[in-house]
């Protein structure tokens, strides 16, 4: 039998934060009706530049029932990934710092598992569910929002008050119906040194991202060459960009990640300039071995790398 609802969270909560959550929320499932109208805008403004499979599945994205049947309750995760050191050589190309270490497709994919068998061994044997790191047309921001994790910030990027935002999300979406988290305020004031800093002017205002003109978008996702237009802004990014996070106040105190699997390969905060520059299939092969900056592949890489010359 389930047990006494805020009596089961708190059992939930706990054993999240064991298995190495920075933190969790939840949240009723129900149809995004204030995100509707955004995400439509952002995607008819072509915001969402080549990612076409931003634009497939637009009802599953704002409404979880679509995606599991019977579901109940989203269940927002979060995971610190702030490092406790950074690349050793200023002049050496900058890697986004979410891809220091193992790729956390994987590293959140196997705590929710955890997560999600430990609900179902202890608290609800009939739990059925789904869970998601990126896997599905889910809008995990938004759903970390309803579930009290924080706020959006100027920068689009998910704002924890203890965490920041270097924060990855994950998500269980459960047939178990637990009271939902209270969302907290916007926290983010009159600042706007996110929207001063992007170089490329990819924030075309408070809470509003182009992609096309994104430097995670453009070292990522984006295919083909980068445009010429954007020679001598990249401000030696090689894969991702963290500017619009380094100069938050909400991350200025937050702490490094205590994640042992995003611990770096001995060799990549070492790599010097030439390093970079100078990388062999074999080398990145090895240094990537399981970081997420094999998405962009080998090839992908030397384009980035070639364009910051």
């Amino acid at each position: 039998m389930q047990a006494n609802i805020a009596a089961t969270k708190q059992l939930i909560r706990d054993e999240a934060l064991r298995l190495g959550f920075s933190d969790i929320g939840f949240a009723k499932v129900e149809k995004l009706e204030e995100d509707e109208q955004h995400l439509k805008t952002w995607l008819d403004k072509g915001y969402h530049a080549d990612m076409a499979y931003m634009a497939n599945h637009f009802e599953k994205r704002l409404d979880p029932a679509l995606l599991v049947d019977g579901a109940k309750t989203v269940v927002s995760v979060l995971l610190n990934y702030k490092p406790k050191e950074l690349q050793k050589d200023p002049e050496a190309p900058k890697l986004a710092r979410y891809a220091y270490g193992k790729d956390y497709h994987f590293v959140i994919k196997d705590k929710l598992q955890d997560l999600f068998d430990y609900i179902q061994r202890e608290i609800y044997p009939d739990l059925d569910g789904r869970l998601f790191t990126d896997s599905a047309p889910l809008l995990d921001r938004a759903w970390a929002v309803k579930s009290g994790l924080g706020w959006i910030g100027k920068n689009t990027n998910l704002l924890h008050k203890k965490l920041g935002s270097f924060v990855l999300i994950g998500e269980l979406i459960i047939n178990l119906e637990l009271e939902p988290d209270t969302p907290i305020k916007d926290a983010c004031g009159g600042c706007q040194r996110c929207i001063d800093a992007c170089p490329t002017k990819a924030l075309i205002g408070p809470y509003q991202l182009d992609s096309n003109k994104c430097i995670s978008y453009l070292t990522i996702e984006h295919r083909d060459d980068i445009p010429e237009e954007f020679k001598g802004q990249m401000e030696n990014w090689a894969f991702g960009c963290d500017i619009c996070q380094e100069v938050c106040p909400w991350n200025w105190k937050a702490r490094p990640t205590k994640e042992p699997e995003f611990t770096p390969h001995a060799d990549l905060l070492l790599l010097s300039k030439d390093d970079w520059h100078n990388m062999e299939l074999d080398q990145f092969q090895e240094v990537f071995r399981k970081s997420a900056l094999k998405r962009t592949k080998y090839k992908g890489l030397k384009r980035n790398l070639d364009f910051l010359k």
